[in-house]
């Protein structure tokens, strides 16, 4: 029964094929409570809400599962505009999204892509 345990655990661990997203918290306040919904290959995995912070960005990291390599779709709803960005599994495996408000009061949501883990602290 241990072995079976172990096996399994194993398995889930290399397995499991995901990409790392964290998101940055921003420090403007007027992107407070934001909600951002994220899809990928258009199927909706997650939803955020942003939270202001006084002095330095905070990361809420999540994980998305994918079926397999190759290029994926990754897509981020912000009240009625969609930002569509290409990565690839696994040479872009970690991804850093970021909250702007544009001078004319739009969202904008910048993406930071690569195949190692940031440094976030």
């Amino acid at each position: 029964m241990k072995k079976l345990v172990l096996l399994l655990i194993v398995l889930t661990t290399f397995g499991c094929k995901k990409y790392v997203v964290s998101f940055e918290q921003p420090t403007d306040k007027k992107l407070d409570n934001l909600k951002l919904e994220v899809l990928l290959d258009t199927e909706k995995v997650k939803d955020i809400t942003l939270k202001a912070t006084e002095a330095m960005p905070t990361y809420e990291t999540a994980s998305l599962s994918v079926s397999g390599e190759g290029k994926h779709l990754l897509q981020v709803k912000v009240n009625d505009t969609i930002f569509n960005y290409e990565v690839k599994y696994p040479e872009e495996r970690y991804i850093l999204l970021t909250a702007h408000l544009k001078k004319n009061g739009k969202v904008h949501i910048g993406i930071l892509k690569q195949n190692y883990k940031y440094r976030l602290r």
